[in-house]
């Protein structure tokens, strides 16, 4: 989809590759054209560029992934494929199709949708392509919906993966869209592995592959890193996994191959949780000694009773060692904080940004508490009736206050989550372990960027106050997202 999240992922300054549909396409088998759009890279003209490539290549089946709050627009995409080529088959999947695929199937929006796949992809998807070709049956094929007579069939749900089997994501050719850049640099994604044994409740994960983590072969993750490092020419690599350091002597044993294969300049960024990267430092170690550059972590909040409601330890007394571990070994560390617990004040949101300042983290990404379907977290604040917005999920970006607490309504938790941010963090000032990894973009943000920017903030709050600003701001956030030549579907 061509959604983005403000700041986290930027319209112009950071534009990444879809892992997962790359994943999927790359395991079709082998006597079927396979073409691979990613509409991030389309975001100002998606009818036109549709219309000319469906056109171009007149396909019989087109695959659509969304998050919850991709959603509508995925729906106003299969709206207009059906349009332009009515005989075109449409199956779509992701974490909206896998949580809410009886609630999709019973829409009106499902007569855009001719499949849905619940779950991993890459078997349901190769078999769907097959059984389209007359070599399969679609009642044989297990998590996959299907129409009989406009009404959706729901098989049962299939066994996780053996990852071992996947072939590697397409990067070649057939992907028509380019141009994936952190910044001024290339980049590719990869997976070393799937899921998290974690117990975080308001994480959909679960969902997708059950309570479990399962790893690649690391001889697979090398010649993943190969495709990207000598085919594409990429040096920096984002890992997708979720939480990849569960296991701290596997990632131990991929550090060892990956040094051992001595890619020079490669630049590694990954996600994970604060406890294994405070109690592990030799890990962090081998891990910086890698090419690991980047670090993002976990840290949600610093209230025991909000962190409990959400089946979290107390991950606040471990955040500062995994700081101090990752600095030690110069890596950059991204926190993330979660804002709107039932218990959240203005002081509770002040006083997280300033345990921030206090870790000297690099860099912030910090959402409001989101009540995405079927979650635990959802079920919970439903129940406290704290649950704001239930429906809209356009607004599920993690931006937006869906949610009020006890103290704060949904429009006070926007502005102070907002607010706090601004007087608490201030302007983004990069380290030195940063500016040692780009220095020109860095450059340009602290010389020309920086500098522009506080000129022109200093005339809007001359002008408009912090109200004004946060509206300007909000405005910003709003149109984000909207494509107006998507808006008649």
């Amino acid at each position: 989809m061509p959604d983005v999240v403000p700041v986290l992922v930027h319209e112009a300054a950071v534009h990444l590759p879809n892992h997962g549909i790359a994943s999927i396409g790359g395991n079709i088998d082998e006597e079927h054209d396979v073409f691979l759009v990613d509409l991030v890279r389309k975001r100002r003209s998606i009818k036109k560029y549709l219309t000319r490539i469906i056109g171009k290549i007149q396909p019989d089946l087109i695959g659509l992934s969304s998050m919850a709050w991709q959603f509508d627009t995925c729906v106003k995409i299969a709206h207009l494929i059906k349009t332009l080529q009515p005989g075109v088959k449409i199956v779509v999947g992701g974490y909206h199709a896998t949580l809410m695929s009886q609630e999709t199937a019973a829409s009106k929006e499902a007569r855009w949708i001719d499949f849905l796949i619940r779950g991993e992809g890459e078997e349901a998807c190769r078999r769907l392509v097959n059984a389209l070709a007359g070599r399969d049956r679609l009642a044989d094929i297990a998590s996959l919906s299907y129409k009989v007579d406009g009404v959706f069939i729901h098989n049962g749900p299939g066994e996780n993966l053996d990852l071992s089997t996947l072939k590697l994501p397409l990067r070649d050719k057939r992907r028509l869209t380019w141009g994936y850049h952190l910044f001024h640099s290339k980049i590719e994604l990869i997976e070393t592995s799937r899921g998290c044994t974690r117990t975080c409740n308001f994480c959909s994960m679960r969902h997708m592959y059950g309570r479990t983590f399962r790893t690649f072969p690391i001889s697979r993750v090398l010649e993943d890193i190969d495709d990207i490092y000598y085919n594409k020419k990429t040096r920096y690599i984002f890992i997708t996994d979720d939480n990849m350091v569960l296991k701290p002597d596997r990632v131990i044993e991929l550090c060892d191959a990956i040094i051992a294969r001595n890619y020079k300049g490669l630049r590694l960024i990954v996600q994970a949780d604060c406890l294994s990267m405070a109690k592990n430092e030799v890990m962090v170690a081998k891990m910086a000694e890698a090419g690991f550059c980047s670090v993002f972590l976990g840290i949600e909040n610093i209230s025991k009773k909000s962190l409990n409601m959400a089946d979290k330890g107390d991950t606040g007394s471990f955040a500062k060692q995994a700081v101090d571990n990752c600095h030690k070994h110069n890596m950059m560390v991204i926190g993330g904080l979660i804002f709107g617990f039932p218990e959240d004040d203005e002081a509770a949101i002040r006083e997280n940004y300033e345990f921030f300042n206090q870790l000297q983290a690099d860099a912030a990404y910090c959402q409001v508490l989101t009540p995405y379907p079927k979650t635990g977290m959802r079920e919970q604040l439903l129940e406290q009736g704290l649950v704001t917005n239930a429906l809209d999920y356009k607004r599920y970006n993690g931006l937006w206050a869906n949610v009020r607490t006890r103290y704060l309504d949904s429009e006070q938790l926007q502005y102070q989550f907002w607010y706090q941010r601004q007087v608490v963090l201030g302007w983004w000032n990069p380290p030195a372990q940063v500016r040692s990894q780009g220095w020109a973009w860095i450059s340009i943000w602290r010389f020309i960027f920086k500098p522009f920017l506080k000129i022109r903030y200093r005339r809007i709050m001359k002008k408009y106050g912090w109200q004004g600003r946060y509206q300007k701001e909000m405005q910003r956030w709003e149109k984000m997202n909207k494509f107006h030549d998507l808006e008649e579907y």
